[in-house]
């Protein structure tokens, strides 16, 4: 065997005594450097605690509920490319040379394949029931969730106090392709995309705006195009802001305001904000791009 490596509690800031309320591995599972192992819950925040190295998890010391701070010993583990020294063989009692057995190894995990996205037109499982508290799950189980498309609120959580965990969201995503696998086929997806509801795509003549330059898409956008489209449709968003030191313009607006004055002519910030855009519009193309059918 390798040599064993200590799995501790890292830097949490000043939380003490936190809960485990959800474990993310178990011994045996082949662990990336950097993966989630276990989640801790304090009162302000939930904590993913992760492996400090890549290798084979040999055993977690915590169950779910024990409280653990910073510097705890939470589990051991056996990390990559250790050196595995040969074993001594004990000289037999009787004198005579005797060969050891060697031990049988253990069976490797299965590595667990990734479900796909479930499709909106597949037949889903029963969904628990309604309930005006949102789903309980940790942000590393919200990711997975949302990697392949299952609705958190439609899963039923095993963990404590219902927390949803991986396993749950792997169980609800077989139930949906057995439930698939035993359907008719699903009839053709709308002109509006997979999700009902939406409205199919307007058919529009760009060539009304001037000039137009069309692009074929490429494969890897073609590929990419459907799940950034299904993200930008149930995902919130994100307004982001940031500041500019406009002093000099304002000075410069002003002052072609005095110059113009007999003219009439009055200079808003509005003007020079389309001069920037039609700059950075020029400079990126693709921004001022409409996307038709397989086209740009």
């Amino acid at each position: 065997m390798g040599i064993p490596m200590e799995i501790r509690v890292p830097d949490i800031g000043d939380f003490k005594n936190v809960a485990v309320i959800e474990l993310l591995a178990q011994a045996g599972d082949t662990i990336r450097a950097e993966q989630s192992l276990l989640t801790l819950e304090s009162d302000k925040a939930s904590i993913e605690i992760p492996s400090p190295a890549a290798g084979v998890l040999k055993s977690l010391s915590v169950k779910l509920g024990d409280k653990v701070s910073q510097g705890d010993v939470i589990g051991w583990m056996e990390p990559a490319g250790a050196t595995v020294p040969s074993p001594a063989v004990a000289p037999a009692a009787s004198g005579a040379p005797v060969s050891a057995a060697p031990a049988p190894a253990a069976p490797a995990p299965a590595p667990v394949a990734s479900p796909a996205p479930v499709p909106a037109s597949v037949a889903t499982p029963a969904p628990p029931a309604a309930s005006d508290r949102p789903p309980h799950a940790s942000p590393s189980v919200r990711k997975f969730a949302r990697e392949l498309g299952v609705p958190l609120a439609q899963v039923s959580g095993t963990g404590t106090k219902g927390r949803i965990t991986e396993r749950d969201v792997q169980a609800y995503v077989q139930q949906a392709l057995a439930a698939r696998a035993g359907a008719p086929a699903a009839a053709p997806s709308p002109a509006g995309g997979a999700f009902p509801g939406l409205l199919a795509w307007p058919q529009v003549d760009f060539a009304k705006f001037g000039s137009v330059e069309r692009k074929a898409l490429s494969r890897i956008k073609k590929i990419s195009g459907a799940n950034l489209h299904r993200n930008w449709v149930v995902i919130p968003h994100v307004t982001n802001h940031d500041e500019a030191d406009i002093t000099e313009l304002e000075l410069f607006r002003v002052q072609m305001n005095k110059e113009h004055e007999k003219s009439g002519v009055k200079f808003t910030m509005l003007a020079f904000l389309i001069k920037a855009c039609v700059a950075a519009l020029k400079k990126f193309p693709e921004f001022n791009a409409s996307l038709d059918g397989d086209e740009l």
